[in-house]
């Protein structure tokens, strides 16, 4: 027997949208670019042949359009790991499962999603305007740990080498290492932009090794996380969704990657607030690959 998922586990608005996002099925393309500014949406859009909806929740800004043939949804998902728990899950919804019956479908679909993001380079070869895309990403957040299968899809060797290397404070949530998938990977950052291991942090200041008034716990951070290496591969980039992208997707059958352009360099001690105009290069060369 199908299980039947009660209302209180997955809420549909009264006009058939999902809770969150306020969509219907049928406003989700099987092409998603992800962002966490609700205005990059319209940057995306701005590229797009024809535009077929718009919808504005929250955070949660989409339009829907076509870009050269391909059916593309933009979505932003504000900033964080926990606000992509609620988009992976709810857009996975939205084509997995029934909303008249509350069952999942016989035939699963799987989507291809590609964050498109804003990051701190780590290493010298990553100045300002660097295009990174992960290879790799380190959880600081904890999400994947709630979610049977965990274990399954992670890279646990990485995670044992990493949390040694870090001498790991046990009062932080265990880390967790989640692979882009490698076919979109192949495809999105091509042989232009840098591959490496990404940090997603549960916040921007304090997690990602920046100290304003409250003094770190662990001041030696950031120097501990710039010389670790993993089979030929160093943490290139500090963010704050990477993990949560590649991990929710792969627990749930899709095909994921994030790439992103630096826009502080933390060794060096610079930064572009400026760099809204410049992005949207990125967003041409995702657009043109996804």
């Amino acid at each position: 027997m199908k299980k039947q998922f009660s209302p209180s586990e997955l809420i549909i608005n009264p006009d058939g949208s999902i809770f969150h996002l306020h969509l219907k099925p049928s406003q989700v393309a099987h092409k998603v670019i992800l962002m966490g500014d609700p205005s990059r949406v319209d940057l995306v859009a701005s590229h797009f042949d024809q535009q077929e909806c718009e919808v504005q929740s929250r955070e949660f800004h989409t339009i829907t359009g076509t870009y050269r043939g391909k059916r593309i949804t933009a979505l932003s998902t504000g900033i964080g790991c926990d606000n992509i728990d609620i988009v992976l899950t709810e857009l996975d919804a939205l084509v997995n499962i029934d909303f008249e019956t509350r069952t999942v479908k016989p035939q699963l679909t799987s989507l291809e999603i590609v964050r498109v993001g804003t990051c701190g380079g780590l290493q010298p070869e990553t100045p300002l305007g660097t295009f990174i895309a992960s290879q790799k990403s380190i959880g600081f957040d904890g999400l994947l740990n709630f979610y049977k299968g965990r274990n399954e899809v992670c890279d646990l060797e990485l995670e044992r080498q990493f949390t040694a290397h870090m001498h790991w404070n046990p009062q932080l949530c265990a880390p967790y290492v989640i692979d882009a998938n490698p076919q979109l990977l192949s495809r999105i950052a091509a042989d232009d932009m840098v591959r490496g291991i990404t940090i997603s942090c549960g916040g921007f200041f304090g997690p990602q090794g920046r100290e304003v008034r409250i003094p770190l716990a662990d001041p030696d951070q950031n120097a501990k996380v710039e010389s670790f290496s993993y089979q030929g591969l160093k943490i290139t980039n500090y963010e704050m969704e990477s993990s949560a992208v590649a991990g929710m997707s792969r627990l749930l059958g899709h095909k994921a990657m994030t790439c992103c352009m630096v826009i502080a360099n933390r060794r060096a001690g610079t930064a572009n607030a400026g760099y809204k105009a410049s992005i949207d290069d990125l967003i041409q060369l995702v657009i043109d690959r996804i």
